[in-house]
């Protein structure tokens, strides 16, 4: 399959057919005959012709299963064009693997189309972005539901659903009467399963999960055209062996907005045996091509696991372990609307072609949200075991704001190879504070350093880290600034510049090290080594 850049670009991916998106071979079909909790929808007159509306069929199968207590609503081979379809408690969607479920383009003239997005309180509105607190405008949708799951290797091609930003060369409005722009989106459920899918340029998010408890998002190939998945405000959710290329926008995104009308944490969360980037033509994934964007597309690869920027509600108790990471924009952990982000550990991390900071921890108060909530805090953050290769000029970033330190943070066992070569006058450089700023590993511009750049940090200990140049560079390896209480074991750094510097730095240690002198500073100081 040939997506054109330009056409990936607007979100207006051209119809093709359905024989050039469907997969080959058939997963284990549904039993024969009238099994007992199997509902094939062709029974209830969907046609699969991948020009029919067969949306009406659809949720008739739902609501009979549904009225009898559940069962399996099955998508035998074929290309189901639809628009809303309304999930029900104990009903699971599966898809043949020579099945696709086709999002239908929107009504031009605003009559019927996607389900209506619902109205929201005005007092909660301005707290995050439009597709955050709406959910009905979708291709499949559910409220305050149990015991649901969308499964089988087929594919949700989302060719109708806008990006929702105005980029959509064929709707006039893009969050307009009929439209929709996410593929899957859910609010306040719980006990829910996703797994094998194939998710195909599902317009704003693949997946919107919001206040979604005991969620298990497993196997999943997503090609999409911006987020791949949004888990918001959720409890107990597993996000294993995934795949997602997202050029436009963030891959794998926890958030925890104030789209539930009170700030929810996002905790008990796992993210394990995933890959993710942003530099492949959509589709390329899916038809298997690989097909890798042109260098001019560099400036805006995206495609990285993100936990904010929504952050009302914080995160509590994450683990990120066992992940690939191949041109992106790396790993971001944001507080920046008063919450907090703590008991975190990340392990076995594999990147390759960072396109800015491989590792950015960021506590901000840009504080979206009802007034009078406290600036945040992050701490309790332990990394390890990481190597990355070939990123840009921006080192790694943690970075607080005075008097909020980021606490607490273990570093050890990471290799991080810069690309280097940055001018003289980038070492002296003293990057503004930026509270207020959207957070973006680029909001401070160039940075006065190679490997880590560290402001407004407490208790920060790193030992077997190597940084490491791939051209000369006149920046320190570490530069360190309000930093209170550091420890620094067992390093490598590139040659011809200096190792750190410090600036109003109290409580230094640093020992061990091949080719850097053992030292320690108990008082302030600000100097380099």
């Amino acid at each position: 399959m040939t997506l054109d850049r330009r056409s990936a670009l607007t979100g207006g991916i051209g119809f093709l057919s359905a024989a050039s998106i469907a997969p080959a071979a058939a997963a284990a079909p549904a039993p024969s005959g009238p099994a007992p909790g199997w509902y094939d929808v062709r029974h209830f007159g969907a046609t699969g012709d991948g020009h029919t509306l067969d949306t009406p069929a659809v949720n008739r199968a739902i609501e009979r299963a549904a009225a009898s207590g559940g069962g399996t609503i099955y998508f035998p081979p074929g290309t189901y064009a639809c628009h809303s379809i309304r999930l029900k408690s104990r009903i699971t969607l599966h898809l043949d693997g020579a099945a696709t479920l086709l999002a239908a383009p929107a009504p031009t003239n605003g009559r019927g189309g996607y389900d209506l997005a619902e109205p929201q309180d005005p007092a909660i509105e301005p707290f995050q972005d439009f597709g955050h607190n709406h959910w009905r405008n979708s291709l499949i949708w559910g409220e305050g539901l149990h015991d649901i799951a969308i499964t089988g290797s087929g594919l949700i091609w989302g060719k109708g659903l806008g990006r929702g930003d105005g980029k959509d060369a064929y709707l006039s409005d893009p969050n307009g009467p009929g439209t929709g722009n996410k593929a899957i989106a859910l609010k306040n459920c719980r006990n829910v399963l996703l797994r094998d899918l194939k998710m195909l340029a599902c317009g704003w998010f693949a997946i919107l999960a919001t206040g979604v408890d005991n969620l298990t998002i497993d196997n999943l190939l997503i090609d999409t055209t911006r987020d791949g998945m949004d888990i918001d405000c959720c409890r107990n959710v597993r996000i294993t062996n995934c795949t997602v290329n997202s050029p436009y926008d963030d891959g794998i995104c926890p958030k925890s907005s104030y789209a539930l009308g009170e700030p929810r944490a996002t905790e008990n969360l796992t993210i394990s045996n995933c890959f993710v980037t942003g530099n492949y033509e959509i589709g390329s994934l899916i038809d298997g091509s690989w097909r890798k964007m042109p260098p001019s597309f560099a400036p805006t690869v995206h495609g990285r696991i993100k936990f904010g920027t929504e952050s009302n509600g914080g995160f509590r108790n994450i683990t990120v372990t066992n992940c690939v990471f191949d041109d992106s924009q790396g790993l971001a952990l944001e507080t920046v609307d008063g919450a907090v982000f703590e008991d975190v550990t990340i392990s076995n991390i594999a990147m390759r072609g960072s396109f800015s900071s491989p590792l950015f921890l960021r506590l901000g108060r840009r504080m979206r949200g009802p007034a009078g909530r406290p600036i945040g805090s992050m701490r309790r953050i332990l990394i390890d075991n990481v190597t990355s290769s070939g990123a840009g000029w921006l080192p790694s970033i943690i970075a607080g704001l005075p008097g909020h330190p980021i606490e607490d943070v273990k570093i050890s066992n990471v290799f991080v190879e810069q690309r280097g070569g940055a001018p003289e006058a980038m070492a002296h450089r003293v990057p503004p504070l930026a509270e207020l700023a959207y957070p973006e590993p680029n909001m401070f511009g160039d940075l006065p350093a190679t490997g880590f750049f560290i402001r407004d940090a407490r208790n920060v200990e790193m030992s077997h880290v190597e940084v490491a140049v791939a051209a000369a560079d006149p920046r320190p390896a570490f530069r360190l600034e309000s930093v209170e209480d550091a420890d620094f074991f067992r390093l490598r750094v590139p040659t011809g510049a200096p190792a750190f510097s410090l600036d109003r730095v109290r409580g230094f240690r640093h020992f061990g090290s091949h080719r850097i002198e053992d030292s320690r500073f108990d008082d302030l100081v600000s100097k380099t080594l």
